[in-house]
Formats: C-alpha cells, sequence, structure tokens
C-alpha cells in the first residue's frame, strides 16, 4: 500500500496520546485535581496576549477518547481508502481536524475556542466536499454556512465579554450568575452549540454530511465537530437560569422526537445512522437542561464509543455493497460478512441501551432520572417516546441489512478479512462491552441507586419492547405493500423530510433571495437601467457625435442654411426692439 506507513505512524502515535490521556484522567477523577495554565504570549505597553490551558479530568478523558477514536478511524481508513489518489491529503486533513478539537477542549478561552471552532468548520467542509462532485459540494456548503452561523454567535460572546476584562468564561461562571451580561453570553453560546450540534432549526446539514467518506462520517459523528456544541454548553451548564434551560429542553426533545421519527422514514444505510446521532445529541441536550451535566458527558463518551463502531460497519456494508447505500437493497449480509454483522449487531444493541452494553449504563440512568425528576407531561413523552422510535428504527435497519433475503448483493462476492479493518472494529467492539461498566465507575464515584415505582421502572423496558415490535414489522413492508398507506403519503413526506426542515431552511432561505436577484437582474440591470443607462447614455453620445461629425464637414449648404437662419433671426429681433 502506498501510503501506509503514514496510516501505521499516525495510528501508533493518536493510540500512545489516548491510552496516556485516559490514565492521566483516572488519576485526576482520583485525585479531584485541575491544572489551569496561564501562557504569556506578549506583553507590551499594557497588552496581554495569554494563552489558557485548563486540564481536568473532564477535558483529559474526552481528549483520551477523541485521540482513541482519532487512531482507529485512521487505521481503519487504510484499507477504507485505499484505492483513492489523495491518500495522503485525507491523512493530514483528519490530523488538523482533530488539533481543531483539541483547542476546543482544553480551552477556558473564548478567543481559543474560537480558533478551535473554525478549525472544525473549515476543515469540515474540506472533507465533505472530498469526493468532489455535486452533491459533496452542496452538501458542504450547507455544513460551512451552517457553522458560520456559530461562529458569528462566538464572535457576539467574545465581544460581549469586553464587559468582563477577559475572555477566560470560567472566571465568571458562579460569581455573575444572575448578571444581565452573562445571560446574554450563555443564550449566544447556547444558540452557537445549537449551531454546531444541530438542533431545531440547525438540523438540515446533519444528514447532507453524509456526503463526506465514511471515516470522516465515523469521526465527525462520534466525538468531534457536533459533540463540540455539547462539550461547550456541559462547561457553561452551571451558569444557566431556568428560563434558559426551558427553552433547551423544548428544542432538544423537539429534535430528538423529529429525527427518531425521520430515521423510520429513511432508506439510505448512513442517513439513518446520522439521524440517530441526532437523536443522541437531542438526548444529550436535554438532560442538561436538566441540570445533569456528568451524565451528560457519561452519555457523550458511550455514543462516542457504539456510534464510531457503527459507521465503520455501516462502511464495510458500503463497500462491499460497491458504493450502494439503499437497505432495500440489501439483505442476508449476516452469512457473508459474519464477523462485521456481529459488530454491527452489537452497536446497534448498544444504541438501543441493551443491558450492560456501553448505552445501557448512560440511557437508562438518564430515562431513570427524568422518571425521578419534576418533568411536564410533554417531556416526560417526549423521552420515552424517542427512546422506542430509537429501538424501532434500530430493529427495522437490523432486520432490513442482515436478515430476510439476497438482494442485489447475492451477485457480489463479500469479504471482511482485512486485518486492519477488522483490528479497528475488534477494538472498538472491546470497548462497547466493556466501557459502559467501567466508565461507569471511574467517572461516578458514588453508585446511584434510584427508587421508582414498579411501572415507572418497567416503562423503559415495555417502550424498547413496544418500538422493537414496530421495527420488526416494518422491516416487512415491501413495495406492493406500499400501495396500501398511498392515502398517508403527505404525512409520511412530512415525517420522512425532517418536518420539511431540508426545504425551510436551505432551499426556503436560498431560493426567494436568489429569485429576486434574478427577477431584479432581468428586468433593472439588463432592462430598463441598462436602457437609460449605459446603453442610451452610449446612443446619446453617438448622436451628438453625428452631428458634430456633420457640422465639421464644411457643407455649403449647412452654412447658407445657418447664416439665412441667423438673419431671419436679427431681422426678428429688430422688429421687436
Amino acid at each position: 500500500m502506498k501510503y501506509m506507513s503514514i496510516y501505521f505512524v499516525m495510528f501508533v502515535y493518536l493510540f500512545i496520546f489516548s491510552l496516556f490521556l485516559l490514565i492521566l484522567s483516572f488519576y485526576f477523577v482520583l485525585n479531584d485535581l485541575v491544572i489551569f495554565i496561564e501562557w504569556n504570549i506578549i506583553f507590551y505597553n499594557s497588552m496581554n496576549i495569554l494563552m489558557t490551558l485548563l486540564f481536568d479530568w473532564m477535558s483529559l478523558i474526552f481528549m483520551g477518547f477523541v485521540f482513541f477514536i482519532s487512531s482507529l478511524v485512521v487505521l481503519y481508513s487504510s484499507y477504507y481508502m485505499e484505492g483513492d489518489y489523495n491518500n495522503k491529503r485525507f491523512v493530514y486533513l483528519v490530523m488538523l481536524f482533530v488539533l481543531s478539537m483539541m483547542f476546543l477542549i482544553i480551552s477556558p478561552n473564548m478567543v481559543s475556542i474560537l480558533l478551535g471552532w473554525d478549525g472544525l468548520g473549515l476543515i469540515s467542509y474540506c472533507l465533505v466536499i472530498y469526493y468532489q462532485n455535486n452533491k459533496s459540494y452542496n452538501a458542504g456548503m450547507l455544513t460551512a454556512l451552517s457553522n458560520r452561523v456559530g461562529d458569528v454567535f462566538l464572535l457576539l460572546v467574545i465581544s460581549w465579554m469586553l464587559n468582563f476584562g477577559s475572555w477566560n468564561y470560567i472566571f465568571y461562571m458562579s460569581c455573575y450568575k444572575m448578571n444581565f451580561d452573562m445571560m446574554i453570553i450563555n443564550l449566544l453560546v447556547l444558540l452557537a452549540a445549537m449551531t454546531s450540534s444541530a438542533q431545531i432549526p440547525f438540523s438540515s446539514w446533519l444528514p447532507a454530511a453524509m456526503a463526506a467518506p465514511t471515516p470522516v462520517s465515523a469521526l465527525v459523528h462520534s466525538s468531534t465537530l457536533v459533540t463540540a456544541g455539547v462539550f461547550l454548553l456541559i462547561r457553561f451548564n452551571i451558569s444557566f437560569n431556568d428560563s434558559l434551560k426551558m427553552i433547551l429542553l423544548l428544542i432538544s426533545c423537539l429534535t430528538m422526537f423529529m429525527a427518531g421519527l425521520g430515521a423510520n422514514f429513511e432508506y439510505d444505510l448512513k442517513k439513518i445512522i446520522a439521524l440517530s446521532t441526532l437523536s443522541q445529541l437531542g438526548l444529550m441536550l436535554s438532560i442538561l437542561s436538566l441540570g445533569y451535566g456528568v451524565l451528560a458527558f457519561f452519555h457523550l463518551l458511550m455514543h462516542a464509543l457504539f456510534k464510531a463502531l457503527l459507521f465503520m460497519c455501516a462502511g464495510v456494508v458500503i463497500h462491499n455493497m460497491k458504493n450502494c447505500q439503499d437497505i432495500r437493497f440489501m439483505g442476508g449480509i449476516c452469512f457473508q460478512l459474519p464477523l462485521m454483522s456481529s459488530c454491527l449487531m452489537i452497536s446497534n444493541f448498544a444504541l438501543c441501551g441493551f443491558p450492560f452494553l456501553a448505552g445501557y449504563y448512560s440511557s437508562d440512568l438518564i430515562l431513570e432520572m427524568v422518571s425521578m425528576n419534576y418533568l411536564n407531561l410533554f417531556s416526560f413523552f417526549m423521552f420515552f417516546s424517542s427512546t422506542g422510535l430509537t429501538v424501532c428504527y434500530s430493529f427495522r435497519l437490523f432486520y432490513y441489512v442482515m436478515c430476510g433475503d439476497f438482494n442485489l448483493n447475492s451477485m457480489y462476492i463479500m469479504s471482511d478479512n482485512n486485518y486492519y479493518l477488522m483490528y479497528s472494529m475488534m477494538m472498538l467492539l472491546f470497548l462497547v462491552v466493556f466501557g459502559g461498566s467501567m466508565f461507569s465507575w471511574i467517572i461516578f464515584g458514588n453508585p446511584k441507586l434510584i427508587m421508582l415505582p414498579l411501572m415507572l421502572k418497567l416503562l423503559i423496558l415495555l417502550v424498547s419492547i413496544f418500538g422493537g415490535i414496530i421495527g420488526y414489522e416494518m422491516s416487512k413492508m415491501n413495495l406492493s405493500l406500499d400501495f396500501t398507506f398511498i392515502i398517508y403519503v403527505y404525512m409520511m413526506n412530512f415525517c420522512g423530510s425532517m418536518w420539511f426542515m431540508p426545504y425551510i431552511f436551505t432551499y426556503g432561505i436560498s431560493l426567494y433571495p436568489l429569485l429576486l436577484g434574478y427577477n431584479l437582474s432581468s428586468t433593472l440591470d439588463s432592462g430598463w437601467i441598462e436602457y437609460f443607462g449605459g446603453q442610451g447614455l452610449i446612443y446619446l453620445l453617438m448622436m451628438f457625435s453625428k452631428f458634430n461629425q456633420l457640422i465639421q464637414f464644411n457643407s455649403l449648404k449647412l452654412f447658407m442654411t445657418f447664416f439665412i437662419m441667423l438673419v431671419v433671426f436679427m431681422f426678428i429681433f429688430c422688429i421687436y426692439n
């Protein structure tokens, strides 16, 4: 392999860094340590330019996870991107992506956070348009412009924090909690995080970003771009007031429900997994809005593990299906790709919250904390119905892809026996199976004992079973059965298109201004203004020039005419005077 050395070297470095940071984070958790570093870069005429770094257990464990997943994605890419001409460029872009995320994680300073945020937005654009076709360009522009909205809000935060005298937000968390300036800053940070984490109404860019290569999707949807906003809100969580938390709870619950509903009507394999990411982000932000920041962070880590594995398995399926992503053409893959199917099944069950896998320890605890909390009926319904929808689309995907009859793939010879591919997936599989219990003991120092009535305790199990049954029934729908639902076609279009959000917030925003510009250009610039402006002026000057030329020709008839006119005028003048 031409660039195997680059992939392997990057994998080794990232893996060693991840182990070092994870071990260091365990030490910080046990001893409750925080290290705050201020590096004075320039001091000139009372002007201070500082680089500040914050190392606590949260930043260290998150950096360890990002490095660990990135190392396995790089190893996975050595097989997946094998035939690509720009292998070297791809690795460098991934490394810059990880470096930008590091800036965002370890910085308590809004200026350096903006540097990492901008780096994530720019390099995500480069990675989304990597395949260089029209679909990739459109998706990349949508991704970049959506994240630029977040940049504007962060710039407003930086300008507003001039009232405080420093851009280190960590100094002002508790002392200015009820301050008006801090409320404005929290609102702007919330809006910025909503753009990065694709909450309503900024949700349309996340499924569109699936135009990127699958290893990039595994990295973006697990631990980098979409989790940046969640991590920023976890840092700012202690300064949020109740009204801001209620706004966040409403938006995140609607996003969670909308994404879960849309995934059940989707047939693109990567878009289903992307919508599941959107649903889980809504779950993280909704439990964060209830005040459980550490629990939201724990679910963020567990979600990163099984979502990276899920995308890796999807990449193997797409690679073997000769770039076909429609799940209706799949079926019976478990007979041809048994090891990959096992990984896909376990990661899918972890997403559903199957007992004693990684997702169970976080999602089950979240739902029990919701049941124990004082919460309105609407939010309670959203939490549990979204859980049922998650199990529903997971079972639907499982039966479509791995069970049933052979469809298009019966023509192909499938193989998952590449060593680097399997090593990367098996290492993630180990953490998906054992990481939940291990990290729950590390992050939660004391065991959580939640006492609930029997019906509330069993409600999670009942909702999951009911969602699994509906998902199984939906997986049996084929083309002949679709005509039964022709009367519900408008409702299905509404649910399957993310509540028309891509049309309203992408085409709706761009179409009418573009039409207005076209009409103005055709009627004014190329019409009346052209006639009375440039072209009319040229025509007028040409007429004057022709008349001037006529005068300059020394014509005797013309001179005689002017002489007679002059005599007539003088005669008239003399008569009236």
